[in-house]
C-alpha cells in the first residue's frame, strides 16, 4: 500500500513541501517501509543510532498497537542512522531500543553512512526499512493484530528549509509528531 506524506501542517511558518511517499507491506515476520523522497535540501550530520536524526533529511514512522497506551517511533535519516523507542509521549516513559534490537532493523539507503553537510539543489533519495514485527507486537506473539494506528512523517529540523510533513493531518499550533491522537489506521495484509 502506498501512502503520500504531503500534509503541510504549519504552512505559514514551514511551507516547504518535498515530494514524499512510502510503500508499506509485510509478511508474517517483517514490516517493510520503502520511502521515496524528492526535495531541495540534503543533510545527514548524525551517523550513529539514537542520535538526533530528525535534524537531518529524515523520514519517520510512528505506530501504536490498538488498545495499547505506548507507541513506537522509528526515525531514519537519509544515510540510515536511526532513532527507535517505545514511549507514552515525547518525554514520558521513553524506552530507547537497545543496540541488539536496533541491529535487527535492516536498512538500505541511497547514500552510504557518511556525513553529508547540507547541500542545496534537487535531490532524490530512498530509505528502505525492514522492521521485525516482533519489535512492534512484543506482547502479541505469535498472533499479531491485523492493523496498527500510525502516522508517517518527513522532516528536516535543522536545514535551511525546515519542514514537518505528515500522512495524517496534525491539528496542533506548532510542530509535534508525538501525538497518537492524530494517528490513522493501516491494515496489515500478508504479502508472500
Amino acid at each position: 500500500m502506498e501512502y503520500k506524506i504531503n500534509n503541510v501542517n504549519w504552512p505559514t511558518e514551514f511551507p516547504e513541501c518535498p515530494n514524499v511517499r512510502v510503500d508499506v507491506s509485510n509478511n508474517r515476520e517483517w514490516l517493510f517501509l520503502h520511502y521515496y523522497v524528492e526535495g531541495r535540501q540534503l543533510r545527514a550530520i548524525t551517523t550513529e543510532d539514537q542520535g538526533p536524526v530528525w535534524e537531518d533529511s529524515c523520514v519517520e514512522f510512528f505506530c501504536q498497537v490498538p488498545g495499547e497506551r505506548h507507541y513506537m517511533n522509528f526515525e531514519a535519516n537519509c544515510i540510515g542512522a536511526m532513532v527507535a523507542s517505545r514511549r507514552l509521549s515525547r518525554t514520558e516513559d521513553v524506552q530507547p531500543l537497545p543496540a541488539a534490537e536496533m541491529q535487527l532493523i535492516r536498512r538500505r539507503c541511497t547514500y552510504p553512512r557518511e556525513v553529508i553537510e547540507e547541500q542545496d539543489g534537487m535531490f532524490a533519495w530512498e530509505v528502505e526499512l525492514q522492521i521485525p514485527l516482533s519489535l512492534i507486537f512484543r506482547d502479541h506473539e505469535p498472533v499479531f493484530p491485523q492493523s496498527l494506528r500510525a502516522n508517517f512523517y518527513k522532516c528536516a529540523d535543522k536545514t535551511k528549509r525546515p519542514h514537518f510533513l505528515s500522512w495524517q493531518p496534525i491539528a496542533l499550533p506548532k510542530p509535534n509528531f508525538h501525538c497518537p491522537e492524530f494517528f490513522g489506521e493501516i491494515t496489515l495484509q500478508d504479502v508472500q
